[in-house]
């Protein structure tokens, strides 16, 4: 039985990685800090019903604790390494940066160097869309120069890249970067906007709509992310004896048995069409707050998913309107509303 360590199995994508890989017949350790950056009871109940599955085994603990996090990892002995913990949100990057330094930096590096003492057969690594930037070419290409991040998170997960490609090629360290794209869906994250948007309709308080509804996310439903994420598993990055073999639309690094894949829906949706979904699905329509945009963020967001397809066969699909349907039903069963 193969084993797969996750980091923040306790966390909105992890929890749904580690249920399909279970499903899977895959054995899966779990390390979560369990931080209250949000509600722990969500990552509490996330954990115990992964624990439901006896291949299912988890430790509490920081990143940043080099000891405790190699205690466990080197006593659980992975094939693989998927790393999605790490201090998340754009918004409070402006807030306490400090944290995202501790956790998205030290915290991969320390991460790594397991990777590397274990010689794991594929570390897969976390990355985000908001490393594009201010980068205006869409849709977005793992291909493009991504340095120009307006927040710092955007800017740790460029390093954590970075980082992951220098030890891919010094140690021939199998590694894979995705970059997310606006994931949601159920047992999702309350700081996130699907999660306040519901909340704020089904309560009848105001939600905040940042330039004035003016934008455009890909967004991506969280069960096409984590079946991108288990087929990339099976899909390691294998150093090039030359560049000519790489082909036009892979991000393969020409040095090291390294890329970075984007995993979205390669579709934009207008913010408002999105509010307009929730608003049908929870029977009444938003208070609306109207701002301007906020400090660091981007106004669109779309993901080309050529590289995904050609490596898996498969690329996000999920209608919106469908996956906040979904959400939504969750919610209600959850709070009992």
């Amino acid at each position: 039985m193969r084993k797969v360590l996750i980091t923040g199995s306790a966390g909105f994508i992890g929890y749904h990685l580690a249920q399909l890989l279970l499903a899977e017949g895959f054995a899966v350790a779990g390390y979560d800090g369990m931080t209250d950056y949000y509600d722990v009871r969500l990552k509490q109940r996330r954990h115990q019903m992964l624990a439901q599955n006896e291949a299912f085994i988890a430790r509490e603990g920081m990143l940043e604790d080099e000891d405790a996090l190699r205690d466990f990892v080197m006593g659980e002995k992975p094939d693989v390494i998927v790393h999605l913990a790490a201090q998340a949100g754009v918004r409070y990057s402006l807030e306490n940066p400090r944290a995202y330094l501790d956790a998205n930096l030290v915290g991969a590096f320390n991460v790594m160097e397991c990777a590397r003492e274990l010689e794991v057969d594929h570390l897969l690594m976390a990355s985000t869309s908001s490393v594009y930037g201010a980068n205006e070419d869409m849709p977005f290409d793992e291909r493009e120069k991504c340095d120009t991040p307006l927040t710092f998170y955007a800017a740790t997960k460029k390093a954590n890249e970075a980082m992951a490609h220098s030890y891919a090629h010094l140690w021939n360290l199998p590694t894979t970067m995705f970059r997310f794209f606006t994931v949601y869906g159920p047992w999702g994250r309350p700081d996130m906007a699907l999660f306040k948007f519901t909340r704020g309709v089904l309560e009848g308080t105001p939600i905040d709509v940042y330039n004035h509804g003016d934008m455009y996310r890909d967004f991506t439903y969280v069960s096409d992310l984590v079946r991108g994420l288990r087929l990339l598993i099976d899909k390691p990055p294998v150093r090039p004896e030359t560049r000519e073999e790489i082909p036009e639309y892979d991000s393969l690094s020409p040095v090291a048995p390294w890329r970075v894949v984007n995993i979205g829906n390669s579709d934009k949706v207008r913010l408002m069409d999105f509010i307009t979904a929730i608003e049908e699905e929870c029977g009444r329509e938003a208070v609306k707050n109207f701002l301007p945009m906020q400090k660091g963020d981007v106004p669109a967001t779309w993901a080309d998913a050529t590289l995904i397809r050609e490596l898996t066969g498969y690329a996000p699909q999920t209608d919106v309107r469908e996956g906040v349907r979904r959400f939504v039903a969750w919610y209600r069963d959850y709070y009992q509303i």
